[in-house]
């Protein structure tokens, strides 16, 4: 009897102690391993679905939730050299009735890397709306999101297919003309003086560099182990040639102020948040916006940096869901009075 005791503890123990040894060594011996297992872990756990949509060949990533229903659908358009995942900590704050997808952009983790025709920001604005006629997400007038670069390509798809849409948010935009310039920019001047394009504080090849990247994204300062740090490294290390010819082509002629130029062509709703402590993208963007485009609404959040998706999930979710719901309420009002 004690020997069948002894043996169904040590059993027990030799169970719990493999999957415990397999996260220690993914920890410190696979930290991009874990990464990808954490975030597969949370799309799981947030009801997301992962899903491929073609279009002549051309496949796009997305992860996505629930069906159209009475709230517009909203699509979300991650920024530079991240993907989809950026926005699982915003997802987790968002109600589980509202259809959500968020598609991989052009060249990026899950979707198709072709070549710099795709990574302007007109390509890519050409590339979402592929996307969305493959997906036949603009059925009916869906709500866009998009962060950074992501904001900048949802700013001027607004501009190109006001027919798709009801609203848009733009989170800290680039492609525009900042009054103030931030303190990323000033260090790109610098850069550009040097011709030096391996040093663009956005593309980390070590783990010092990524923690500098950190810092310049976010207000708050997080601890982050030497081991994850390492791991985000080995993720984004393999693509650093494809982010350097993206980031080349964003910030081109062609690209560099592509919402500047397009902002009058917004005719839908159009929501501004912004990080009051940017240091990518300086917050005076938001300004030019406001002044631009009437009915613009601006919500600047303090303490908060460029990455606010990640900084501030719970209230830009708030914020978010708070002006579809105002917009469809202004519509219904207004659909009364004409009735």
């Amino acid at each position: 009897m004690d020997l069948d005791v002894g043996n169904m503890f040590l059993l027990a123990g030799s169970t719990l102690a493999i999957p415990i040894l397999a996260f220690v060594a993914s920890f410190l011996l696979w930290p991009a391993v874990l990464i990808k297992v954490y975030n597969w872990y949370w799309r799981r756990a947030l009801g997301l679905q992962l899903d491929y949509a073609e279009h002549e060949g051309y496949r796009f990533c997305y992860s996505h939730r629930g069906k159209p229903g009475s709230k517009p659908s909203i699509l979300m358009l991650h920024g530079f050299s991240a993907n989809k995942d950026m926005w699982l900590a915003m997802v987790k704050f968002l109600p589980k009735n509202v259809h959500l997808l968020c598609v991989d952009m052009p060249g990026h983790e899950g979707t198709t890397r072709t070549s710099a025709v795709d990574y302007s920001i007109e390509g890519q604005v050409k590339r979402i709306h592929q996307f969305v006629e493959a997906v036949q997400l603009n059925k009916k007038p869906f709500h866009i999101i998009g962060t950074s670069m992501g904001g900048c390509v949802a700013g001027v798809y607004a501009a190109r297919y006001p027919e798709d849409l009801c609203s848009v948010t733009l989170v800290c935009p680039a492609g525009l003309e900042y009054p103030k310039e931030s303190k990323f920019v000033q260090r790109l001047r610098v850069l550009e003086k040097d011709n030096d394009v391996m040093g663009i504080p956005l593309i980390p090849s070590t783990t010092e560099e990524m923690e500098e990247m950190l810092k310049l994204c976010s207000f708050v300062r997080f601890k982050i182990p030497q081991q994850i740090l390492q791991g985000l490294i080995d993720v984004r290390l393999p693509h650093n040639d494809f982010y350097r010819e993206l980031f080349m082509e964003i910030v081109g002629e062609k690209s560099r102020h592509a919402l500047q130029e397009s902002m009058h062509l917004i005719s839908r709703p159009l929501q501004v948040i912004w990080g009051k402590q940017d240091q990518v993208l300086d917050v005076s963007g938001a300004s030019v916006l406001a002044k631009a485009i009437p009915g613009c609404r601006v919500d600047i959040l303090d303490n908060c940096g460029h990455s606010v998706i990640m900084e501030r999930p719970r209230k830009s979710a708030q914020l978010v869901m708070d002006f579809i719901t105002a917009q469809q309420n202004s519509g219904s009002l207004s659909n009364k009075k004409l009735s």
